[in-house]
């Protein structure tokens, strides 16, 4: 069953910041994962509900909402800066 996706006002700006290019792979990347449900991804460890999805040298940090069926987008960056908080 596919997901919705829902890009949040900072994933829209880390989106709008990187090349061209780049930005529509990681879109066509996000809509491939909320398709079919392959890709790289992983729990993020803690008190968290968020998951990681790697898309090259860059990670997209997002939240499952089951009951909605929802994938909601929280933010896009590089590894190094990622899971900084």
């Amino acid at each position: 069953m596919n997901w919705k996706v829902r890009i949040t006002g900072p994933a829209q700006r880390d989106l709008e910041q990187l090349p061209t290019a780049l930005a529509a792979r990681i879109l066509s990347t996000i809509e491939r994962f909320a398709q079919t449900e392959h890709g790289d991804i992983k729990k993020l460890q803690g008190a968290s509900e968020e998951w990681r999805l790697r898309v090259g040298a860059y990670r997209v940090r997002f939240l499952r909402d089951e009951p909605s069926h929802t994938l909601e987008v929280l933010r896009v960056l590089p590894r190094g800066r990622a899971y900084r908080d």
